[in-house]
């Protein structure tokens, strides 16, 4: 059996150049997506200023797109009906441009948060039904690449998309980056018409029976696999937020340095996508547990021995190869853990996902102010570990779904 849900039958002849094409423009979206959300953190300032308010208040728009889209991911799966999922995904990207359309236009803080919710929905409709797309399009040998490919834009984002955000806002001005994201979006939303086949409502599979027909938050395995996720990304988000002071106050480096050491940790986090979404086509919950050990490790280290700069940086490359797999392998954790009932089961997951990365921030921000960054580097190992404690005493994806890949699955370069 696989854990996937099953290839449609009438794409099988696609020839294997259009079926990885479809995947890279279904990740091209991904990338837009998070850009979107992510992007004004590189044009902070100068969007304040547009906008005639404080950046303090213009930083809440990155909450405003995490909380919508946590609540519009988990909806979304059970409103679809018979839909083409394709025909979707693409109206959601259109959503998408017209949010960073009124965000480029918006001339007071009261439109900002009108442009950043329809963001969010279109953001959380993405996001939901990218992961389950994706191993529709491709032979079911390579399901696990496809969903590593299409989750590799989030970590491609911030690599690659916000840094080019910025410098475009710097070079033409902020409401330029937006109006870029704003075309983008709509190109892909026309190139996701044309590379992906029609996709209806994914027929059931037998596979399905496994979860009992009980409901997703009374799946042991899908709770345990929640319970990690949360712990995790609030862990990560409450201290990567500042990350920045953390190098600038106890390491000394420079700012140029700093910059190339979060590159570092971007490019790592990319390889980390790519080789647990290897590893988790074989032993699902075996990866996040040693993902979560990499986390904590490294977080750990860094409360400890930030003042040394080598060790410093060193604690960030491991930090980035494991937070880099968490997506892809947690995803791959839901998906068997709810066989048959994969859309709302994704879609419960990036809800989850993302209200986690509004708790992470906001609980970062609250323990830096009132205790600083040493007790917040170890409150974020003590949220560590208990996502490894969860995951290692709690249930995980039945043994009765097949944790053996078919084939090896490649793990291509980022």
């Amino acid at each position: 059996m696989n854990a996937f849900p099953a290839q449609l039958e009438s794409d099988r002849a696609v020839p294997p150049a259009r079926q990885w094409l479809a995947v890279a423009v279904l990740s091209l979206c991904t990338f837009i997506v998070v850009t979107s959300e992510m992007l004004p953190v590189g044009v902070l300032t100068p969007m304040a200023e547009g906008l005639g308010t404080t950046p303090g208040t213009a930083g809440y728009s990155l909450t405003i797109t995490g909380l919508v889209a946590a609540i519009t991911a988990p909806v979304v799966p059970r409103l679809l009906g018979d839909f083409d999922r394709r025909a979707v995904v693409a109206v959601a990207m259109v959503l998408l441009a017209a949010g960073n359309a009124l965000t480029a236009l918006a001339q007071d803080f009261t439109l900002l948060v009108v442009s950043r919710t329809v963001l969010g929905i279109g953001m959380g409709v993405v996001w939901s039904l990218a992961a389950v797309i994706a191993p529709r399009l491709v032979t079911p040998r390579h399901a696990a690449l496809a969903v590593s490919l299409a989750v590799s834009g989030v970590a491609a984002a911030s690599v690659i998309g916000v840094p080019l955000g910025t410098l475009i806002g710097e070079a033409f001005g902020w409401r330029s980056a937006f109006g870029t994201l704003t075309a983008s979006a709509l190109l892909l939303a026309a190139a996701l018409l044309i590379a992906l086949p029609k996709l209806p409502k994914p027929a059931p599979t037998p596979d399905a029976a496994q979860t009992g027909g009980r409901p997703l938050l009374r799946t042991p395995a899908v709770v345990v696999g929640l319970t990690v996720v949360v712990f995790l990304v609030t862990a990560h988000f409450a201290a990567y937020t500042f990350i920045r002071p953390v190098l600038e106050t106890s390491t000394g480096i420079s700012a140029a340095a700093i910059a190339a050491v979060l590159l570092t940790y971007g490019v790592f986090g990319l390889i980390g996508n790519f080789t647990s979404g290897a590893l988790a086509a074989k032993r699902s919950r075996a990866t996040v547990l040693l993902l979560a050990l990499g986390i904590l490790v490294a977080v750990a280290v860094l409360a400890l021995f930030s003042a040394l700069a080598a060790v410093a940086v060193a604690a960030i490359v491991v930090w980035g190869l494991a937070y880099g797999g968490v997506s892809v392998a947690g995803q791959i954790w839901m998906t068997r853990s709810a066989t048959g009932n994969e859309e709302n089961a994704t879609g419960l997951y990036v809800g989850v996902f993302n209200a986690s990365i509004a708790l992470g921030a906001f609980l970062g921000g609250t323990v830096f102010e009132l205790a600083g960054m040493t007790p917040l580097l170890w409150t974020a190992a003590a949220l560590a570990f208990i996502a490894l404690t969860t995951g290692l005493l709690g249930p995980g994806p039945s043994t009765s779904t097949r944790e053996e890949a078919p084939e090896k699955i490649p793990c291509p370069s980022p």
